[in-house]
């Protein structure tokens, strides 16, 4: 087998339905050196080890190592470790001779043999039972298994890529992860950061999710975020990383106004501002465009303050965090009214501070 070419490759992303390269890995430095591992590792045929939070996009990227792989014309089999019982999950895995079990009226080939000439991705490992992490492990050292009641071992050619946002190590302190599983799997680790250290890329993805869920819904008309919501969007947080940036453009697509952004941020905010709740005249008319910037204000203000906390009201900590001047933070603190408890004291200060900056 030989490597797909360039044209290959990207027809066979965009029949996966996956973004191109250029979006995948934006322009931080942290995922440039995932970009470096996956093109040096994508032609080999060793056990690849995905680590990081929930919604980073690992399946992407094991995806991405398929498809630039040699079995790239290969199926691409996926196993979600959680979502399938422990008592099914073997029979899923490796298969079952007819008579194996009671309910067992025929042969089923599991999903190892489906990967057969392929890549096998096996998502949350941290979830898999001892007993299975045994069977796995054969598999890893010369290609081969069992099926449930079967006599004989099966040998199949199969790429093993693993995924987790578990510290394998503690699982290992812990009993529940066999140690020589984890030096297996982890021949190559790829960690991917959460997206609040790739806060450059926001955009990006952004333009892109934008442009996608726009075609996807016929929304062709709904107008790009505009630049101050995207600072607020470059500020934020982003527990739920990637997938939730999705979901959030997605909501801002279909409704096709901003209030649905602002409205998700603040509902997950955990700063102690309550929610934005916007203020109608007694006159009973309404300004979309004013309500729009007070919620903006107040997700900002959230956003900042929760920032403070997060860096110990160091403030110049909190102005590189958020990708803004250290004289636009003390800015923005004295316009919305936030200090430091015992320790900034009143506005007059943090004006001192500015005009020292």
């Amino acid at each position: 087998m030989g490597r797909p070419g360039d044209n290959d490759l990207t027809l066979a992303l965009q029949e996966a339905k996956l973004p191109p390269e250029a979006v995948i890995f934006g322009h931080s430095s942290a995922m440039q050196l995932v970009r470096q591992k996956v093109h040096r590792v994508a032609g080999t045929n060793v056990p690849v080890l995905v680590t990081g939070e929930s919604g980073t996009g690992k399946e992407v990227l094991a995806k991405l190592l398929h498809y630039q792989s040699p079995w790239g014309s290969g199926p691409f089999v996926k196993v979600s470790c959680p979502a399938i019982p422990a008592t099914l999950l073997e029979s899923e895995l490796f298969g079952y001779e007819k008579g194996a079990f009671t309910g067992a009226y025929g042969t089923k080939p599991g999903r190892v043999e489906l990967a057969d000439r392929g890549t096998l991705f096996l998502d949350e490992i941290g979830e898999l039972d001892l007993g299975l992490q045994a069977k796995l492990l054969q598999l890893l050292q010369d290609g081969q298994f069992s099926r449930i009641g079967a006599q004989a071992d099966k040998k199949v050619e199969v790429r093993v890529v693993c995924a987790t946002n578990r510290q394998l190590e503690k699982e290992i302190e812990a009993g529940t992860f066999r140690s020589d599983l984890f030096y297996r799997i982890n021949v190559v680790d790829m960690r991917l950061p959460p997206l609040r250290e790739r806060r450059e890329d926001i955009p990006y993805l952004i333009e892109f999710f934008h442009q996608a869920h726009c075609a996807e819904f016929n929304s062709r008309q709904v107008r790009p975020i505009s630049p101050r919501l995207m600072k607020v969007l470059q500020g934020y947080s982003w527990p739920g990383n990637i997938r939730q940036l999705e979901n959030l453009v997605k909501r801002y697509v279909i409704l096709g106004n901003e209030d649905a952004i602002v409205s998700d941020l603040a509902m997950h905010s955990v700063a102690s501002p309550p929610v934005f709740e916007p203020q109608f005249p007694t006159d009973g008319s309404v300004s979309l465009k004013d309500i729009t910037e007070q919620a903006v204000l107040d997700v900002e203000r959230k956003v900042i303050l929760r920032t403070l906390q997060a860096h110990r009201w160091n403030r110049k900590q909190a102005a590189r965090a958020l990708n803004i001047s250290y004289r636009a933070l003390l800015y923005k603190i004295r316009y919305a009214g936030l200090s430091a408890p015992g320790t900034f004291g009143d506005a007059k200060r943090l004006a001192s501070s500015a005009s020292e900056a």
